[in-house]
């Protein structure tokens, strides 16, 4: 179908623009990488754009021989882990529960957990709970807190709705009680919502420093972005590496060409890329497992 002058305008336009957004995008990340990878000395007389001037591992060195960020990298490894499986896992089971019809108080129990979307008790108030829990200054205060996402919740369950009812008839017939029905029949078919929100689960807890930062005050217990929230907040970052490790202090000093702002982007560098490389591999789930747990017939 021949288009006319509007048309052709119009899809110039958009292009442009989304090419400009994406430019707009990504240029920040990648400008951050390349003074990551250039010398420090370098970096400050400026001009460094798409690509390093004076290439240097440097940088990433000091990152990796410093042995307190590689504790606050394994915690946050293992709380997104352990957050994103256990918060998974629990929400299906919840949103499962919910689905049935033939639950006893299903309207009210429904209205009492969307409030809690809309209504949450406050910083200090939960502060207070926190610690009443003895859950302070513990690896588990970063987990059990949000166990149950409500939204995560109504997605599973509209997806749950919308399966054919004969699968569970079948599973019933055959012998499977409720938890034999949702471990054989419902998570194998809950493929995609389950990789969807999965990773939005994990991206919150790996992007999430603001809770340790409150409840934590053990240094070996601090996941990675709470510790670079506290590098980039420090006065110089050599001071702040020297304070965290001993050997931090001599080996700035053997390496002239690193600086705070080039030792920065290669700490950002670190507690980013992993999370971002998460997503090539989700990328097929996502409009399938967000629309199919987001409209209903």
């Amino acid at each position: 179908m021949r288009k006319n002058w509007g048309d052709q305008a119009m899809m110039v336009f958009i292009y442009v623009f989304l090419i400009t957004l994406a430019f707009l995008t990504f240029y920040p990340f990648w400008n951050s990488l390349v003074i990551s990878f250039n010398s420090g000395r370098d970096t400050v007389t400026g001009g460094i754009t798409f690509w390093p001037r004076e290439f240097t591992l440097e940088n990433y060195q000091i990152v990796f021989q410093d042995q307190r960020l590689m504790n606050a990298f394994f915690i946050s490894v293992l709380r997104t882990v352990i957050g994103t499986f256990s918060s998974i896992m629990l929400t299906a089971m919840a949103a499962y529960g919910m689905s049935k019809r033939e639950l006893i108080g299903r309207k009210y129990i429904t209205i009492f957990f969307i409030l809690t979307m809309f209504f949450s008790g406050g910083l200090i108030p939960t502060f207070l709970v926190v610690r009443s829990l003895g859950l302070m200054d513990s690896f588990w205060v970063m987990i059990i807190p949000g166990l149950i996402s409500v939204w995560n919740m109504i997605i599973f369950r509209t997806f749950f709705q919308q399966l054919p009812k004969g699968l569970e008839d079948s599973a019933k017939i055959d012998g499977c009680g409720y938890w034999g029905t949702f471990f054989r029949i419902i998570l194998p078919l809950s493929g995609p919502v389950i990789a969807t929100l999965s990773l939005f689960t994990a991206v919150g807890h790996w992007n999430d420093w603001f809770m340790p930062s409150i409840y934590i005050t053990s240094d070996h217990l601090i996941p990675l972005q709470t510790f670079l929230q506290r590098v980039l907040n420090s006065n110089t970052v050599s001071s702040q590496m020297s304070q965290i490790d001993s050997g931090s202090a001599a080996r700035l000093a053997d390496m002239t060409g690193v600086t705070g702002k080039s030792l920065s982007m290669a700490i950002m560098m670190v507690a980013t890329l992993p999370i971002v490389m998460v997503y090539p591999f989700v990328q097929k789930y996502f409009v399938k497992g967000v629309l199919i747990g987001s409209l209903k017939d």
